[in-house]
């Protein structure tokens, strides 16, 4: 044992020092609180350790505790051992989880509340546990005790001070600990090293088994080296909190300083009569808003009452922000304001040719309707429908309107869109309400006369929130939109200055009501010539353009553009070929950027080289017995469609059909081959023919769905070729509905299917007689070195198909 350990030994009453002392020693002289018993009583302590120079309340349960504190207090020395024991699991815990070393703490006002019993401990001496008497609650062991010695060397006396001024810029961080120190005073000396080390051990907040370490380190030395090195953390810590607590002390303060400076400036400009507060300022702006706008009576009255209401409301109130929200929408709509229509129609038709090649018809119609409004001095009434496949120019058209009359241009999309509200507004009780898009146009664009575009009108979905196009019918019909409803703002809102234009893929999925409002035009699309024309004047420029390239840099040669037209890009757009000519410029920037060329020109040999194998071949048209050329129109625009016609066997009649065909391509063969059938001595010499054989008749390309009335003299044209046992011999393609009486019906999309029999070198067509006209008013580049017959009974289509020399209508 060393030196400064002293114990009470376990056999006698007494203190017992390792050193031989006299009588006349006053070391050898026992106090009374020295005199402690050699068994205690030992209380578990979960959350830190406790330490000789702490006094401090311990709670614990009454059960099974009460009736020994009760004990504990009666005896003369009162005492209780305090171990640290860490807590794993519900109940008491197990003296395996008890620690060696524990403090002897004398116990002061027991108080019982609840379940629960509370007493002041007195922290007295360390100890050590001999002999466990009791391993279950309430736990009952021997003990040995363990005293410091007095130190007086230099060392210990620096540690002291080095931790007591530690203390001290603790206290001046965090007062709380004056409160420790004080009592700390109040019972020792600071000249008892090894107690200042447990107590400034026992203020810090370290975690158990760092302040278990100080605990169970005997010598004074390293345990004054443990504490003040806790001490330091902890210092470490207050500073780091005081740091925080300034910084957002300072923050708050600060907004708190602003927010009353602001309110006093408020108050003081308002006595000055400098300024208003936000309610006097918002119904003023209001006011503005209105002084030079032409506002009708009935909107106007209720403007009026709104801002009525809104002066005598609180600013804080919920009402407030409603009412102002809705004068914010209903004084920034343009009542009155128009701006000046430019009626030069030679201009309008610079801008449309300036933008657009190609689409004389559709321009022709454009500046029709431009020159009437020109003439009325009012442009507007009618709603123009752009009918197409994508990729034909429908929207930049709708821009070039507005560029050539010099308005104002609004666009927003309708594909998808299933809410009614979003073209009448909500009702403006709604949280988060707004005015449908029209009411939004017309205050993004300042005035009542803009061009606003409507696009994929042919999109519009329906839910249970209502039907979007039932509630565009008010809106498009030049007799109602005069006065508009918007559902938010419960006001008649003037719409027919306004000139709509929308735009559509195609008609069958548009509500007849709402086409019936509109003035459809198509643009069937562009065949090789025009888009050659568009590609050089436009597409190529503007890519060069938007990327910073020159001219000299980067060039394309007209046939390299026509080899692109023709074998990669067919469809009836131009956005394809736009996306091929971008794919193109992007590959020549990385050859220019590598400085592997300084400038480069595209020819047809270097096309394959950007863009890969051709995505279209120059096939034949399908030719031989049973093979006939059809022309169909798809949303994409017009195509070739070969039907097939083949004897499978002779064992019994019938007529087979395949290449998944619509309900309405079916009943088109039925009606072929009844009519073949019942006209067969007519048109052959073996009249037993179909009676006796099984017809396979065949569409190609079987995965892609087909459906219409247009393939009917294609199908018995090829039954008839069949039966015949005689080809097509030339190039020709057809389209037109059969009856069974042989008439022949017409058809629409002509302008497509010329376009796709041009595209397939196909000169020579087929079309109903009623469809002269539509022929007719086809530009001339389209109908340029077309050879077209015309025929109202299938009688006609026989002659013209199985003539010996051509006939027809150039």
């Amino acid at each position: 044992m060393s030196d400064d350990e002293k114990y009470l030994d376990p056999s006698e009453d007494n203190v017992v020092d390792t050193d031989e002392v006299s009588i006349s020693d006053p070391r050898a002289l026992a106090l009374p609180d020295d005199v402690l018993p050699d068994t205690l009583y030992i209380l578990p302590v979960s959350s830190r350790p406790f330490f000789p120079a702490q006094v401090q309340p311990v709670m614990v349960d009454a059960e099974p505790w009460e009736d020994t504190l009760e004990y504990i207090a009666d005896q003369p020395q009162a005492v209780v051992g305090l171990i640290y024991a860490e807590r794993l699991g519900p109940g008491a815990p197990k003296v395996e989880t008890f620690s060696q070393i524990g403090c002897v703490a004398k116990t002061h006002r027991a108080e019982k509340t609840d379940d629960k019993i509370t007493f002041l401990a007195q922290g007295l001496k360390r100890i050590e546990v001999v002999e466990w008497l009791s391993t279950e609650a309430p736990y009952r062991a021997r003990v040995r005790y363990i005293s410091d010695s007095t130190l007086r060397d230099d060392e210990s006396k620096a540690y002291s001070i080095a931790i007591l001024d530690a203390i001290k810029e603790l206290i001046r961080l965090n007062p709380l600990f004056s409160e420790d120190l004080r009592q700390y005073l109040g019972r020792f000396s600071f000249n008892e090293p090894g107690l200042l080390a447990d107590f400034a051990a026992s203020i810090t907040s370290a975690e158990p088994h760092e302040l278990y370490d100080v605990l169970a380190t005997l010598p004074i030395l390293p345990r004054l080296h443990s504490s003040l090195t806790l001490l330091r953390k902890e210092l470490e810590i207050a500073r780091l909190q005081n740091e925080i607590s300034e910084e957002v002390n300072e923050k708050i303060s600060k907004h708190q300083r602003e927010f009353f400076l602001r309110e006093q400036l408020k108050v003081i400009q308002k006595e000055l009569g400098i300024s208003k507060d936000d309610r006097t300022s918002d119904v003023e702006m209001f006011e503005e808003r209105l002084a030079n706008k032409t506002v009708p009576e009935a909107a106007l009255k209720k403007i009026e009452e709104e801002l009525h209401k809104l002066s005598i409301l609180e600013s804080g109130s919920p009402e407030y922000g409603v009412t102002r929200n809705y004068l914010d929408w209903a004084t920034a709509i343009p009542w009155g304001v128009h701006s000046k229509d430019n009626l030069d129609i030679n201009k309008a038709r610079e801008v449309l040719e300036q933008h657009h090649a190609g689409l004389g018809d559709v321009k022709d119609r454009i500046v029709e309707f431009l020159a009437l409004g020109a003439h009325r001095q009012e442009m507007g009434g009618s709603i123009m429908l752009l009918v197409g496949p994508p990729g034909v120019g429908k929207t930049s058209i709708g821009k070039s309107i507005a560029e050539a009359l010099d308005r104002q241009f609004y666009r927003f999309s309708l594909g998808g869109m299933r809410d009614e509200s979003e073209i009448k507004g909500h009702r403006r009780t709604y949280i988060g309400a707004l005015p449908g898009k029209f009411v939004q146009a017309l205050k993004d664009v300042e005035v009542e006369n803009p061009v606003i575009m409507l696009d994929e009108i042919d999109k519009i979905g329906s839910s249970f929130h209502g039907d979007p196009a039932s509630a565009l019918l008010e809106a498009l019909d030049p007799e109602q939109n005069v006065e508009f409803l918007d559902h938010y703002l419960d006001m008649r809102v003037d719409l027919s200055k306004a000139l709509f234009v929308c735009t559509a893929n195609q008609l069958d999925t548009i509500p007849a009501p709402l086409l019936d409002r509109m003035d459809v035009i198509r643009l069937s699309g562009y065949i090789g010539e025009e888009k050659l024309a568009i590609a050089k004047q436009h597409l190529w420029p503007k890519l060069l353009k938007k990327n910073k390239l020159l001219k000299k840099q980067l060039n394309i040669t007209d046939a390299a553009l026509k080899y692109i037209i023709e074998s990669y890009a067919r469809e009836a757009g131009v956005r394809g070929l736009d996306k091929l000519l971008q794919k193109i410029l992007r590959k020549c920037v990385v050859q220019l950027m590598t400085g592997d060329k300084e400038s480069i020109n595209v020819g047809v040999k270097d096309v394959e080289t950007f863009l890969g194998m051709p995505y279209f071949r120059n096939e034949k048209t399908l030719r031989g017995v049973g093979v006939v050329t059809g022309l169909a129109w798809t949303s994409m625009g017009g195509a070739t469609l070969p039907v097939e016609a083949n004897k499978v066997h002779e064992l019994s009649r019938g007529l087979k059909l395949t290449g998944k065909l619509g309900d309405v391509m079916k009943e088109s063969a039925e009606i072929a081959y009844s009519y073949v059938l019942s006209h067969t001595k007519s048109y052959q010499k073996n009249a037993e023919f179909f009676d006796k054989c099984m017809i396979h008749l065949h569409v190609p390309e079987g995965a892609t769905p087909k459906d219409g009335p247009s393939a009917g003299i294609t199908m018995a044209t090829a039954l008839m070729s069949l039966a015949k046992g005689e080809p097509v011999q030339r190039p020709l393609a057809m389209t037109g509905e059969l009856t069974l009486t042989g008439q022949v019906l017409p058809v629409g999309g002509i302008r497509e299917k010329i376009i796709a029999a041009k595209r397939s070198k196909i000169n020579e067509v087929i079309l109903p007689e009623a469809n002269r006209r539509d022929f007719e008013e086809l530009p001339d580049s389209v109908k340029a070195d077309m050879t077209v017959h015309f025929a109202e009974r299938f009688a006609d289509v026989e002659k013209i198909v199985f003539a010996k020399s051509d006939r027809g209508i150039h």
